[in-house]
């Protein structure tokens, strides 16, 4: 498999010269603009850092059954999936708290995110989506906490303004081979030239998932999800707007599979699973060469994770509940000082309030009211101030930033009593870039990250990833420092790019047994900073046009991790894995075959090999073809999506749920 990547490669080599007819099927890898490496919009050739942009088109062309889906395949990001109802990617290696994830700028991650992989992605519905950037190594400077692995940030739809008052609808049915998937999305937006307006309401009923040749019907993983979105803009005056928006997500009886199959539960699952979010942002532009354009954010976002499990042969139900409160505002500033000169300057305040209980029921007795997973009523404020400035000097460019992150955490125990700690972090970055002719980028970049310690790592009582864990109160901010170097260039019909990189992790908090302590036969443990690790690799994604309609595309990661405290290898780190495919697009259909694949992952850590999800000895290396066409006219779209034609038995590393099998996903689209 490691012959893959290289006969890839070559096979771009000796593909025909570049030149190509004006109609051409044009490469745009790097002709798209992000905002999120710099929190200005930038071209991706110009941006000294890896970088991916899954737009609009990427979504109606995969058809994803959830966001995190969606991204299976992207350069440098595995989505590893403990359950059908969830999905955690990795960037460089790392998930979990150890990535930031963003929903138009504002944080989703809270101070309960988990270590290690978990569901929360997957609360986003992919109907909103325009835009997902993939900022691969850094984002700590620009948005603060948990951005060690990068950085991935989802910008919903907006609705435009129009000349005259106008009417837009949208409404689009779903099926999938086996029940696995029924779905209805409507939606509807209406314009005017000062007024915009769009909202939408999706109603999803998943089946169990069917795995491929001998797995049959993994049972139970399907549930139920119901979704609402809307966004409202006015035009304040021709330089200022103001928007309002809202989306919700709750999903019901989402099954942890694995625990069924493995762990001997007559019932485990989240239920509700729920999110929402709210905000508002006037932004605007100035005269003013220091505040060229000014944006105010204000979001209020809760978090509601319910949590029913039952072992078989009890009689006791446990009912836990998780609520997260999280209020935000930033503040934000663009200078454009020169033509040579643009800098990005802002101060950031976040608040969450986390409520958490538990209940056991026992079949003829009164329920028994505990504490919860988290301390109930804890508190915590993260507030920053940070800087970004872009130089440009011929054809070089120069970047450079800094932030300033405090927090002030209060945590009341009822067995340890009121604690209060106020952890901080000042982290920066840099990069030189050389641009030639706009089509090549030379770079080197640095990047330090940190991640603060939350409730979830100071709180926790009782079991969790097949350990008892006790609360810790003495923590400090995890720190990460990624160096890296790259190449991209872009042409008429051809584009690449390629990054080599290490991050050196230090004061990682990690769960430490304590000697000679067990609670119901159970290991204690206590999360203390006593690790050091690396992380390492190398990234290439390309694509080529040829003739008038084709293109051939494809991407490959390979990451090596190394725990450096105990000599072994990072946790869950993914094996080499990667995509490439053909598209024949032309008019008004398209016809895009595509193989993923995976080489085996055998360098697994202690923890790893205790862990029920991973086969013994590592898991098995996999090739899978998948589909996709589909035929679009002004009011009518059809699209087919056939996965894993060859009915291949596989498995992401560290998933707890084989991946799907031969199937047929079908989605109509009608527009007005």
């Amino acid at each position: 498999m490691k012959k893959f990547c290289f006969c890839f490669f070559m096979l771009f080599s000796a593909l025909p010269g570049f030149c190509q007819e004006p109609d051409s099927l044009y490469a745009k890898l790097l002709d798209q603009v992000n905002v999120t490496a710099s929190r200005v919009q930038q071209k991706t050739l110009e941006t000294p850092a890896s970088v991916s942009v899954l737009n609009a088109g990427t979504v109606q062309t995969y058809q994803p059954r959830s966001t995190p889906e969606l991204l299976m395949g992207s350069a440098g990001v595995f989505v590893q999936k403990t359950t059908h109802g969830a999905g955690s990617p990795f960037l460089r290696g790392l998930t979990g708290n150890q990535t930031l994830i963003l929903v138009d700028g504002i944080r989703l991650n809270n101070s309960t995110f988990r270590y290690g992989p978990n569901q929360y992605l997957n609360t986003i519905d992919p109907f909103t989506i325009d835009k997902i950037e993939v900022l691969r190594g850094g984002g700590s400077v620009a948005y603060g906490s948990d951005a060690l692995g990068g950085t991935l940030q989802i910008l919903t739809s907006t609705p435009g303004f129009s000349k005259k008052p106008s009417v837009h609808g949208k409404a689009v049915t779903r099926f999938a081979a086996g029940n696995m998937e029924q779905t209805l999305r409507a939606g509807v937006e209406l314009s005017g030239p000062r007024a915009a307006f769009s909202g939408g309401v999706s109603i999803r009923n998943f089946g169990d998932l069917l795995g491929g040749d001998t797995t049959g019907k993994q049972s139970p993983s399907g549930y139920k999800e119901w979704d609402f979105d809307a966004k409202l803009v006015f035009g304040l005056s021709d330089a200022w707007t103001l928007t309002l928006a809202h989306q919700s997500v709750f999903q019901k009886h989402v099954p942890l599979f694995y625990r069924y199959k493995l762990e001997n539960f007559a019932l485990n699952e989240f239920n509700p699973q729920k999110r929402s979010l709210s905000y508002f942002k006037i932004n605007g532009r100035t005269s003013s060469k220091w505040a060229s354009e000014i944006a105010l954010t204000g979001s209020w976002q809760t978090s509601n994770e319910g949590r029913l499990s039952q072992r078989k042969g009890s009689n006791s139900l446990r009912t836990e509940t998780d609520k997260v409160q999280t209020t935000g505002l930033i503040f934000h500033i663009q200078s454009d000082v020169s033509e040579f000169w643009k800098a990005s300057s802002g101060i950031e305040i976040y608040y969450d309030l986390v409520k958490s209980d538990r209940i056991d029921q026992a079949a003829g007795s009164g329920p028994t009211v505990s504490r919860g997973l988290y301390p109930d009523n804890s508190k915590y404020l993260n507030y920053a101030i940070y800087s970004l400035h872009q130089l440009k000097l011929s054809d070089w460019r120069f970047s450079f930033g800094g932030r300033f992150n405090g927090f002030r955490i209060k945590v009341a125990d009822n067995v340890l009593g009121d604690v209060s700690v106020k952890p901080k972090a000042l982290v920066a970055n840099a990069s030189v870039s050389y641009l030639l002719d706009n089509q090549s980028n030379f770079y080197t970049s640095f990047h330090s990250g940190f991640r603060a310690p939350n409730v979830d790592d100071m709180g926790t009582l009782g079991i969790v990833d097949f350990r008892y864990e006790l609360p810790a109160y003495d923590l400090k901010p995890e720190t990460s420092y990624n160096f890296e170097a790259g190449y991209k260039f872009q042409s008429e019909g051809f584009a690449m790019t390629a990054a080599l990189f290490q991050n050196n992790l230090r004061n990682l908090i990690t769960r430490v047994q304590v000697a000679g302590q067990k609670i119901d036969g159970i290991d204690v443990y206590r999360k203390e900073n006593v690790e050091r690790a690396y992380i390492r690799g190398a990234e290439l994604e390309a694509a080529h046009s040829f003739g008038s309609y084709w293109k051939i595309y494809g991407s490959c990661a390979y990451n090596f991790g190394e725990n450096v405290t105990k000599n072994e290898p990072v946790r869950r780190i993914p094996p080499l894995n990667g995509r490439f495919g053909l598209e024949y697009r032309r008019n008004q259909w398209y016809v895009r075959p595509e193989t993923w694949f995976a080489e085996k992952q055998t360098r697994l850590a202690a923890a790893d090999t205790g862990d029920n999800r991973i086969p013994k000895g590592g898991t098995p290396g996999w090739v899978v073809v998948n589909l996709m066409t589909g035929f679009e006219t002004r009011h009518i779209a059809v699209n087919a999506v056939a996965q894993n034609l060859g009915n291949k038995d596989y498995r992401m590393h560290g998933s707890g749920i084989n991946g799907v099998g031969r199937s047929l996903w079908l989605t109509l689209t009608g527009k007005f």
